[in-house]
């Protein structure tokens, strides 16, 4: 009887391991999104939450689990919701947030836990210029440098002279009129004004007025979401006839619905999935485009679909180019993986998606060229593509 004992102890071990392998081989990779959900950037993270839905719940035979937080448009709320995500949930990656302060604040945070993250904000200081935090940061949207360049382009092709900047008094208004300014001097035309306001703020009269009295050729808006609609109502309410250009923060049906008649023939630097059928049909990206935009008001219905969602929908397809590359050196929820995926997407090369053609480096977490941005005229409610 004795004599047994040991051996009867050995095949419980081998079972308990036999059992134990197949988990061990199965394990869950975990996705976390802070997403701007409620609060005045609602219309940005809600449509990144219905696109979170359409991502796969498998890659490379392993299953994977999305973790949605609501950072309420605060800074402080996503600084929680990523240490939330990191230290509890322990993900492996996240997706968030939807707006650049957020992001920005975000940044200590990934970084202290070395966890990849792809923003869905637009300025390129998110991701520039790649130092120990943003080693750990990479980002789906083009850059407020990529967006303002196209602004100036068409401004000084339609003889702008002179222009006025009214943005939101945060990082996104301030990040995107440095490079409005930069961009402005290069094809020489003078700024002549320079206003902020609060996403929460009922009323931009008093801003509005000092710009009118400016007499500026063009007005660029620094602001995302609904309240970006407040400066172009307020500027047609005073009668101004020039040209309203806005940021890419804008591409949104909301937007459309809030601005109404006073954001036609207004322009604005945008993701090609916003006109994606008008587009020539060897342009980068299209095809993808179409089939985001196929699978989105499939299944939320037409003329549903928004850049932002767009945004999170390549954000998926950054990992699941990624997830494969890094299972062949380490198991999820382990720091090796996580170093393996950011190593991963940092050489992302020649990846179609929803924008273009993705190819990062050590030196650019984005990836994208020129062909990823379009400019686009708002017209009785529709996003108009402008070829020229």
């Amino acid at each position: 009887m004795n004599a047994t004992r040991p051996s009867r102890l050995a095949a419980r071990i081998a079972l308990l391991f036999s059992l134990c392998a197949p988990t061990l081989a199965l394990a869950q990779i975990k996705i976390g999104l802070v997403l701007s959900l409620t609060g005045p950037a609602a219309s940005l993270g809600i449509p990144a939450r219905d696109t979170a839905a359409m991502l796969p719940t498998e890659i490379a035979g392993q299953k994977v689990q999305y973790i949605v937080l609501d950072d309420a448009s605060d800074t402080t709320q996503a600084v929680q919701d990523t240490k939330k995500l990191i230290d509890e949930q322990h993900v492996d990656a996240i997706i968030g947030s939807s707006i650049t302060p957020n992001s920005l604040a975000m940044l200590d945070v990934i970084a202290q836990g070395e966890t990849p993250t792809i923003s869905l904000a637009s300025s390129a200081k998110i991701i520039e210029p790649v130092d120990d935090k943003r080693h750990w940061m990479f980002k789906t949207p083009q850059t407020d440098a990529m967006m303002a360049g196209a602004i100036m382009e068409h401004a000084a092709a339609h003889n702008v002279k002179t222009l006025a900047y009214i943005g939101q008094a945060d990082a996104l208004g301030e990040t995107f009129y440095a490079e409005i300014a930069k961009a402005a001097q290069q094809r020489d035309i003078k700024l002549v004004g320079n206003e902020r306001f609060n996403r929460t703020d009922p009323s931009v009269t008093g801003q509005v007025l000092k710009i009118v009295a400016a007499h500026p050729d063009a007005v660029v808006v620094g602001a995302a979401g609904t309240p970006a609609a407040l400066p172009p109502k307020a500027l047609k309410e005073r009668g101004y006839k020039g040209l309203i250009y806005h940021n890419h923060g804008v591409g949104n049906r909301d937007f459309l619905r809030v601005c109404g008649a006073d954001c036609n023939g207004t322009f604005l630097p945008a993701s090609p999935v916003l006109v994606a059928a008008q587009l020539p049909e060897d342009r980068p990206g299209r095809r993808h485009a179409l089939d985001y935009i196929s699978r989105y008001e499939g299944r939320y219905g037409a003329g549903t679909v928004s850049a932002f969602g767009a945004y999170t929908w390549d954000a998926g397809l950054l990992l699941g180019n990624a997830i494969p590359v890094a299972l062949k050196s380490a198991a999820p929820g382990t720091p090796a993986f996580r170093h393996a995926l950011r190593d991963a997407l940092e050489a992302t090369r020649g990846l179609q998606d929803t924008n273009g053609v993705v190819n990062m480096s050590a030196t650019d977490h984005l990836g994208l060229d020129a062909r990823a941005r379009v400019m686009v005229e708002i017209r009785d409610d529709k996003w108009i593509y402008q070829p020229h």
